[in-house]
């Protein structure tokens, strides 16, 4: 029998509610694409490819709620993730710039998932 995931690794994942929320916000487009960065890409299946990135990643107990995600191509995704052509912080920067322009009290430590967070009720309502 399958071993059931600790109760903080199901709130790191983006639900299927939520990752519907994000490709409706997104018009399940990549945000990079959209404002056409670093297009060098000659694989239009990376392109075509489309996932919901975390702005605080996972391995940093980043939450999987609506404010802390966004629609990226393949591409894009493995260009943030792994930062092999250092546009890791720029690329970043620009993911808060967006996610800044639709919350209003977009919060990064809000983002972290703490097994005891009297700060927030977004933890709870979303996970």
């Amino acid at each position: 029998m399958a071993k059931k995931p600790h109760k903080y690794t199901r709130k790191l994942q983006f639900d299927t509610k939520t990752k519907k929320r994000i490709y409706a916000r997104d018009h399940g487009e990549c945000i990079f694409c959209v404002r056409g960065y670093h297009m060098e890409c000659t694989s239009g299946m990376l392109l075509e490819i489309k996932d919901i990135m975390h702005f605080v990643p996972k391995s940093q107990m980043g939450l999987g709620i609506e404010k802390n995600g966004a629609v990226g191509c393949r591409y894009h995704h493995d260009l943030l993730d792994n930062g092999n052509k250092g546009l890791r912080q720029e690329m970043l920067e620009m993911f808060e710039a967006y996610l800044k322009s639709i919350y209003s009290d977009w919060d990064k430590e809000k983002l972290v998932y703490t097994k005891y967070d009297f700060r927030s009720r977004e933890v709870k309502e979303n996970g």
